[in-house]
């Protein structure tokens, strides 16, 4: 078999500029995902101004702040970060579901990377692990998947 050609993005920022949106519910979660996703935005080569941290209620309002952030032209990719931790109702699912849908709605409309970095868990101390340093941050890794999207669609459109 011949070789196949591969295409991906890289994990080093060249000249882009990153919106993260994170919410103030489950903040003490949250502020981790955010310490996170800047570190590693850092990490990468993202200068500070390149940078801009907006900040919405909860979970719920993260798609259309997203979407009028894409919209902007300003950012080549949009962080969104959250906690949405299961209780005793119906209501983890309608805003987990619907924040889901909604911000993959805003990548797939305007064609700006939405990193999905929104922890669904069923337990506070699941929500903890998983905003940690020792064992993984998903705020980290949304900001790693941003960078690596932003490089693909560079890629993509390369003749």
């Amino acid at each position: 078999m011949e070789e196949i050609q591969t295409v991906e993005g890289d994990d080093q920022v060249r000249e882009a500029a990153f919106a993260v949106v994170a919410t103030r519910f489950n903040e003490f979660i949250v502020e981790q995902l955010i310490k996170g996703a800047l570190e590693c935005l850092d990490a990468h080569g993202t200068a500070a101004e390149d940078i801009t941290l907006v900040r919405v209620p909860g979970a719920w309002e993260l798609p259309l702040a997203v979407r009028e952030l894409a919209e902007s032209d300003d950012f080549d990719a949009v962080i969104a970060l959250g906690a949405v931790i299961r209780g005793g109702t119906p209501h983890f699912e309608y805003v987990a579901g619907e924040c889901a849908r909604g911000l993959a709605d805003v990548q797939s409309s305007t064609g700006v990377p939405v990193a999905f970095g929104v922890l669904t868990t069923d337990t506070v101390e699941q929500a903890v692990e998983r905003a940690s340093t020792k064992l993984g941050n998903k705020g980290a890794e949304a900001a790693l998947a941003a960078i690596e999207m932003v490089n693909l669609l560079v890629e993509l459109e390369r003749p």
